[in-house]
């Protein structure tokens, strides 16, 4: 009798949460008209983002440093426009060295298009190896370009977007800036960061009706990705084979979809869910019942990553034995 009361009580309560839950949630942000600015829009998820963005009627303001590369992302995105108001504007400049340029580059992209909507940090790199082996400049500039990179746009619009009470600013970090890998010390670090600055931002706009989503994508097929892998050591090329890699459209869709919510967390598949759910932490929610399910599943997630951590560990000791034994140097991917 007891625990059909309890029973009844857990179902009323869930009801309730699940009734309240859109009360809580953000006004979605309509993307027509909306100016959307994408930092590293010139090539992989950055591009596939602005294609989306552009498909749903936005106005696109592409920022990135190679030129030649972003005329030819320009003439890309335009063959999927849905009106002939619409407008892909082209602004080289590098992100993460210069403060004052990229306000610049901010004020010359609103005078033309009009306040930012959307920010969309996608400017990044990565560079792995083992500790040791990694120059003390690799960490300066895996920091400079992910963390400082996304920190300076974001800078430049946040004044504006808090005065309008709207806006959306989107982090891309990686899932491996969820958990820490082998290979990864200075990439890992920089991803991990962004975190960090996403939870503390939200926290100070959500007040304004402005929304912070940091996307953790899985290994994506894109030219930054295979260049990666050119110097990936063995231990993290196997690891990272453990997951498959998505499509730059795939994660494109799911994050802008995740941007137009409010959502903080943007994940693909079921291992970003996962990953998500155990890493939450004290970040916020933007439903009931988002919090509702990462409590329930939290502990499952715990077990079956127990497993993976189990496993990569194995890979790691097996390369390890077989180097000692053959007398190898390290080999990389």
């Amino acid at each position: 009798m007891l625990l059909l009361l309890v029973g009844t009580c857990l179902v009323a309560f869930v009801l309730l949460l699940y009734m309240l839950s859109p009360l809580i949630s953000p006004k979605p942000l309509a993307l027509p008209g909306a100016h959307v600015v994408v930092t590293g829009g010139s090539s992989g998820i950055g591009k596939c983002i602005a294609i989306e963005c552009y498909k749903q009627g936005a106005f696109i303001t592409l920022v990135a440093r190679n030129e030649e590369r972003l005329l030819q992302a320009k003439k890309e995105i335009e063959k999927h426009c849905i009106n002939d108001k619409q407008v892909v504007l082209c602004i080289s400049v590098d992100v993460s060295q210069d403060y004052s340029q990229v306000e610049n580059v901010i004020k010359q992209a609103q005078e033309k298009l009009g306040p930012v909507d959307m920010l969309v940090n996608c400017a990044g790199m990565s560079i792995s190896g083992k500790f040791e082996d990694l120059e003390v400049s690799t960490f300066e500039k895996l920091m400079s370009i992910n963390y400082l990179g996304s920190v300076y746009p974001s800078r430049a619009v946040i004044t504006t977007m808090k005065e309008r009470r709207v806006g959306r600013i989107v982090f891309l970090a990686s899932q491996a800036g969820q958990v820490g890998l082998f290979g990864f010390t200075a990439y890992s670090s920089s991803k991990f960061a962004i975190k960090g600055l996403a939870e503390a931002l939200q926290m100070e706009v959500k007040p304004y009706n402005v929304y912070v989503t940091v996307a953790y994508p899985p290994d994506t097929d894109t030219p930054g990705f295979a260049e990666e892998n050119k110097t990936k050591p063995l231990e993290t090329r196997l690891i990272s084979e453990t997951t498959s890699i998505c499509t730059p459209e795939q994660v494109a869709k799911q994050i802008v979809k995740d941007a137009i919510q409010g959502n903080f967390n943007s994940s693909v598949g079921s291992d970003g869910y996962m990953l998500s759910s155990l890493t939450c932490g004290m970040s916020p929610v933007t439903s009931i019942t988002e919090g509702l399910q990462q409590v329930v599943t939290m502990g499952l997630f715990r077990m079956i990553s127990l497993f993976y951590l189990g496993s990569f560990d194995n890979i790691i000791r097996r390369c390890m034995i077989e180097r000692a034994k053959y007398g190898t140097a390290d080999k990389t991917a």
